[in-house]
């Protein structure tokens, strides 16, 4: 069902009272912010564990195909899923919200669906959640440079604390992939997630203040089929996927692997994730990403990459920031 739109606004960085979708910064003379609904925190606790397994299934995609194939079939294969209700909503969607539309999908979609596949090349899947974390933190910087939002003490405490406990994890679970023997120099690899991040700390903003008053779902559509059409040619035409599907032993399991992230990861968490933000914060939004590594890292343990003692420390102090950012005003 619709959010509806109000006819005032909140501030990106002030949970709404109720489940709105805002148009304007919050003025100076609006009330004070209401708590953030449980229907909020249980969107949030269902993402973590969608995106959570994304990292895993990554790293099974990559067994046989590249990760270029990988980023390509996994947006590819989310646009064909809401091909037809895109279709039904491209008239009923202004003109002047699709370059939005197309900024969104292309920071915070397209091009990260290449470079965290890149990075999980010589990145444990573990590590890649960790990293993913970041996310929160450019939804913060990106709120507060482009969109004139407010930085608190508490809330850049809450994202200290969230970057301090990724750094334990970091420094202390960076195990390589399993395609290396060794960690050492991987790190730098990293840097693809951190750029991803960045986009996706832009395009929460570019949802939540240029995109208001469309659905979630009407948004997640229109913007794969903005970005869909460019990586289905270049897979189709540009890769040896379909070869590797005809001839290369395991490909069809491989391609399960990516089409279920696909799936799960792309299409239906990006509906679930838009929906959250109608319902609270783009910072509080994020900040899911602080969960996403305990999933990813879980996961990661079972098929056999490092896990101890540490990592839950780190994780500790991730949801400890993650409190402190929900808590502070």
């Amino acid at each position: 069902m619709p959010i509806p739109t109000p006819p005032a606004a909140r501030s990106i960085l002030a949970p709404p009272a109720v489940a709105v979708t805002p148009q304007t910064p919050l003025g100076p003379q609006a009330a004070a912010p209401a708590p953030t609904p449980a229907a909020a925190w249980g969107l949030l606790l269902v993402l973590a564990a969608i995106w959570g397994t994304s990292f895993i299934l990554m790293k099974k995609g990559l067994v046989v195909f590249s990760a270029l194939e990988l980023g390509a079939c996994r947006v590819s294969v989310a646009a064909l899923l809401l091909l037809p209700f895109a279709l039904r909503q491209v008239g009923r969607v202004e003109r002047t919200r699709f370059k939005w539309l197309a900024l969104s999908g292309l920071v915070g979609t397209l091009l990260p669906a290449f470079l965290f596949a890149y990075a999980e090349t010589r990145l444990a899947s573990g590590l890649a959640g960790v990293l993913n974390a970041l996310t929160a933190v450019f939804a913060l910087l990106a709120g507060a440079l482009l969109f004139g939002q407010r930085l608190t003490g508490a809330r850049t405490l809450g994202v200290g604390l969230g970057l301090v406990g990724t750094v334990v994890l970091m420094g202390l679970g960076g195990a390589g992939a399993a395609t290396t023997t060794t960690s050492a120099g991987n790190a730098w690899y990293g840097l693809y997630i951190v750029a991803a991040t960045a986009g996706y700390g832009l395009s929460v903003n570019v949802i939540k203040y240029k995109l208001s008053g469309l659905t979630p779902l009407t948004v997640t559509a229109m913007l794969l089929l903005l970005i869909g059409g460019p990586a289905l040619a270049y897979l189709l035409l540009g890769t040896s996927f379909v070869h590797k599907l005809a001839v290369v032993p395991g490909a069809w399991a491989a391609f399960g692997y990516i089409a279920l992230l696909a799936t799960m990861s792309t299409a239906v968490a990006m509906v679930l994730f838009n929906k959250l933000l109608q319902q609270s914060t783009a910072l509080f939004a994020s900040s899911s990403t602080y969960l996403i590594p305990i999933v990813a890292l879980g996961l990661g343990a079972l098929d056999g990459e490092a896990f101890n003692l540490w990592h839950a420390a780190g994780m500790a102090i991730i949801l400890a920031g993650v409190f402190i950012i929900h808590r502070a005003r």
